[in-house]
């Protein structure tokens, strides 16, 4: 199970408590950064002319958030 760290878990934390329907550049590159790092691919961004790439990997990495984080 895959689980964030303390601090990865904290931003995604503060991502999901704050919905709406677009995100900033900011969030773009959050989403891109932890979804490549957690899901362990390359990082890139996908094209924002459309957003189901995007909408996909904040369901994968909501996933990782529900399974909570690293215990240090």
């Amino acid at each position: 199970m895959v689980k964030f760290e303390k601090e990865d878990f904290t931003k995604w934390e503060i991502f999901r408590n704050n919905p709406k329907s677009t995100i900033s550049g900011k969030e773009f590159e959050l989403v891109c950064d932890l979804h490549a790092r957690y899901k362990k691919h390359t990082y890139y961004k996908p094209c924002t002319c459309s957003p189901k790439t995007i909408k996909q990997w904040i369901k994968d990495l909501n996933v990782i958030w529900d399974n909570g984080y690293k215990e240090n």
